[in-house]
């Protein structure tokens, strides 16, 4: 792979949520797709990235800590009650040694088995360019059958990339959807500085963020300043259910990226 420049005199600090409890695929971090565990999958493809300070999978469960100890990966313990992800990245990112104010924490969902490297570049470079508090890395829509599925978090912006607002629904809403509706899809990673994801944890679940079972919608409530960092359409695919494991190996097949480290999984 080729290695990034030193970007930032900021740590880079990545954060891989992980339970077995999704309510959605009981147990699915540790479900074998072409015969590796989708956080295996995970990992090594966010470790492609060249300008982490350090890269951590944020836990709650014995079976995932004796998983991480066998795999040699750098774990932090935090507590079952999260009920949100990036509440768990906060707690998280507080037990980082010497992490500070204006540090960028980066959530990469463990549910990307798909992601590539070159996508965190995209993430943080709202907050290093343009001095944002936080970004979501956001992918076109270009078929309908993505638009309707209330699996896919859909996600609108203004004409400035601020975020406006994240439904499972079809949003922006269209009775024919073709491109030029210009619809985009939440893709897993996202990027704050620690002061924001602070800010974050300390305001309450939000009303959209509870109907929608959407972290964003807490900022898109109480706050103005998350932007979208938009990454070209590719074939990459979330696990939201037992089907999507099909789609998934059947697209790994053919992603140049598996090559890289199948071979040290």
């Amino acid at each position: 792979m080729k290695k990034f420049l030193k970007i930032t005199n900021r740590k880079i600090i990545g954060i891989i949520p992980v339970r077995m409890a999704a309510s959605r695929f009981p147990g699915k971090p540790l479900k074998k797709i072409l015969g590796t565990e989708m956080l295996t999958h995970v990992y090594a493809r966010a470790k492609l990235y060249n300008n982490w300070t350090s890269l951590n999978v944020a836990i709650c469960d014995k079976e995932i800590k004796n998983f991480c100890k066998k795999k040699n990966y750098p774990f932090i313990d935090t507590s079952k009650k999260h009920k949100r992800c990036l509440d768990r990245i906060y707690e998280a990112a507080t037990k980082i040694k010497n992490a500070k104010s204006t540090d960028i924490v980066v959530c990469v969902q463990g549910d990307e088995p798909m992601l590539r490297p070159d996508m965190f570049k995209k993430a943080i470079s709202p907050l290093i360019n343009y001095k944002r508090d936080c970004s979501v890395l956001a992918m076109d829509i270009i078929d309908e059958k993505q638009y309707r599925d209330p699996n896919i978090v859909k996600i609108v912006n203004d004409m400035n990339g601020r975020v406006l607002y994240t439904s499972r629904s079809p949003i922006p809403y269209s009775k024919k959807f073709t491109k030029s509706v210009n619809a985009k899809r939440i893709y897993g990673i996202f990027a704050f500085t620690l002061s924001f994801l602070k800010k974050f944890y300390k305001t309450k679940e939000s009303p959209l963020e509870i109907i929608e079972s959407c972290d964003s919608n807490r900022i898109c409530d109480n706050y103005s300043n998350q932007y979208i960092a938009r990454y070209k359409n590719i074939p990459s695919f979330s696990v939201d259910c037992k089907a999507d494991l099909k789609k998934v190996e059947k697209a790994l097949r053919k992603d140049p990226i598996l090559k890289i480290y199948e071979k040290n999984c």
